[in-house]
């Protein structure tokens, strides 16, 4: 916002990029983008990703799938910025970072998320500490701890099972956990 604000509306990881507006033949893209958890990542110069999509049937066809996948998600988030609660929006943002993540463990403040949702820092400080009481995370000093995924998936809403199965579905399966106990 012009103030400063910020708010998430889509999560990227290991399944996708950053850069589509790049794709959609956009010379820049008008949002920014956040590291939200320590991580590595690859770069491309845009001139290259574009000639690389030109030249390839296949990569285009997977980026366009991406794309579609990508919106789906964004849309369902402001649905949900709408309609759920804050407990359950941070359990979507949780599986979803959960689901980029190759482990169950990940850095993250209480202030970051509470920029990521939009809201308070007090409201996540009381999401989070309602998660820690059910025995579905620990949270300790910056670090989040996934310890029953399950549970989270029954406190979130829809939202996270709509965009989960959206993802899979464009993407073959390319955006399913592999060797996690309690997998959607």
């Amino acid at each position: 916002m012009a103030n400063g604000q910020t708010a998430e509306v889509g999560t990227i990881g290991n399944e996708g990029v950053v850069g589509l507006p790049i794709m959609l033949g956009d010379e820049r893209a008008p949002t920014s983008v956040y590291i939200q958890v320590p991580g590595a990542g690859l770069r491309m110069k845009a001139t290259l990703f574009k000639k690389e999509l030109e030249r390839s049937a296949s990569m285009r066809a997977v980026m366009l799938c991406y794309a579609h996948a990508f919106f789906n998600q964004v849309a369902q988030s402001a649905a949900c910025n709408q309609f759920h609660s804050l407990e359950q929006r941070c359990c979507r943002w949780m599986l979803m970072t959960h689901d980029r993540m190759q482990s169950d463990e990940f850095l993250l403040t209480q202030e970051f998320l509470a920029m990521m949702l939009g809201v308070q820092r007090t409201g996540v400080s009381a999401a989070a500490g309602a998660l820690q009481r059910a025995g579905l995370i620990r949270y300790k000093r910056g670090e989040v701890t996934i310890i029953d995924r399950h549970g989270l998936m029954k406190r979130s809403c829809e939202c996270y099972g709509v965009s989960k199965r959206e993802f899979d579905r464009l993407l073959g399966g390319r955006a399913v956990r592999t060797g996690r106990s309690g997998g959607m």
